[in-house]
């Protein structure tokens, strides 16, 4: 028998996609975020098989989306991820000390996308 891997791509396709499909209203403030998910570490070290999800959102969303985390918790536990993190993607954008544009540029790119849309609530 073949073994399949899933990998975290593959994890928050699913996680976005359970939200779009039973949860309208909280899919209207997640598709307007940038989800990620993540291997979890403790001091340094990664944890096998233990997987988070991130949640970057604009400013004016991270109040909103911080009030559906019970609802995002349920549903990253349904998939076996052990954590959900609301990211102020504004803030890490702007701060001087954010090592993002340097170390990953494409989630630095995708974050300024994100933070830049007007979109309404």
């Amino acid at each position: 028998m073949e073994k399949v891997m899933i990998t975290e791509e593959d994890l928050a396709q699913q996680f976005t996609l359970i939200i779009e499909q039973a949860h309208p209203r909280a899919w209207k403030l997640l598709n307007q975020c940038y989800v990620k998910v993540l291997n979890s570490k403790s001091k340094g070290v990664y944890i096998p098989h233990a997987k988070y999800i991130r949640i970057y959102c604009p400013d004016r969303l991270i109040a909103a989306i911080v009030a559906e985390k019970n609802l995002l918790i349920e549903v990253a536990e349904y998939l076996g991820l052990v954590e959900v993190v609301c990211v102020n993607a504004t803030n890490l954008l702007h701060d001087p000390k954010s090592q993002v544009k340097k170390v990953c540029p494409q989630l630095w790119l995708d974050l300024q996308w994100i933070v830049t849309q007007n979109q309404e609530l």
